[in-house]
């Protein structure tokens, strides 16, 4: 396999925050990269689990906006068609210029192990995001303003955890008829097969039940009010119903 790695030396101006070393893997970018110009096919198999924005490198977040938007074009993204799109690149052409998408071509890895490099690339995507999010929440902390109260900064805390923490669950795109269907059929056998009719597991409430259908393995639920209105006696008595049945059973 080529080694193409790039070193990058950062600017002792910046301050120490700015110079921390994120978490990243240049050479797994580098190696998926090179699979999808080599068999745009493999695009198909990690697209659900990776986007541009996800890849550390700006130039090989550019690399991947341009080859993906070819490929679904049904157009060829290989190191020749890419060339015109990037010669005038900056950040590639202190690469090596086009040149380097040969060399990510020859570091390409197989396709059986595509999956598991853009899972990679996405999980460390992930941590750079929570890295920004904690520094935001302990810089808005530190300031005390008028109108930003503690309890507003934990919501928005929590709804930006929230939503990073959604991204990588829900799948993008088209299912086929076939999976929706089994997927439909699946539910439907396992509601009959449970008492109540629920799809999910019972949370001993009925009127909850009804609204809900259950609990699933993908739910998450936030039970919100004002202190001291019941919300850790409702998580308790779920909980414990739960536990009863599962205990009996």
């Amino acid at each position: 396999m080529t080694e193409i790695t790039a070193f990058r030396p950062m600017s002792p101006a910046l301050p120490a925050a700015d110079t921390e070393v994120l978490p990243h893997n240049i050479e797994a970018e580098q190696q998926l990269l090179g699979a999808i110009l080599t068999n745009n096919d493999i695009y198909d198999r990690i697209a659900s689990l990776v986007r541009a924005e996800h890849f550390f490198d700006p130039v090989h977040q550019r690399i991947f906006e341009i080859a993906a938007a070819r490929i679904q074009k049904n157009a060829l993204a290989s190191p020749v068609t890419l060339k015109a799109f990037l010669e005038d690149d900056a950040g590639l052409r202190e690469l090596g210029g086009p040149a380097y998408l040969a060399r990510l071509a020859g570091a390409a890895i197989s396709a059986f192990a595509a999956r598991d490099y853009a899972q990679m690339i996405y999980d460390l995507a992930v941590r750079r995001e929570l890295i920004d999010l904690g520094r935001d929440i302990s810089a808005k902390a530190a300031k005390v303003l008028v109108d930003s109260e503690p309890r507003e900064q934990i919501i928005e805390a929590e709804q930006r955890l929230y939503k990073l923490g959604e991204q990588g669950h829900s799948e993008r795109g088209f299912q086929s008829f076939l999976k929706a269907v089994t997927d439909a059929v699946n539910m439907a056998n396992a509601a009959y097969q449970r008492d109540g009719g629920l799809a999910g597991i019972s949370t001993g409430l009925i009127d909850l039940d009804k609204k809900l259908g259950g609990l699933h393995p993908s739910d998450l639920l936030i039970i919100a009010g004002r202190p001291s209105m019941g919300k850790t006696s409702l998580a308790t008595n779920i909980a414990f119903n739960i536990a009863k049945v599962y205990k009996r059973g």
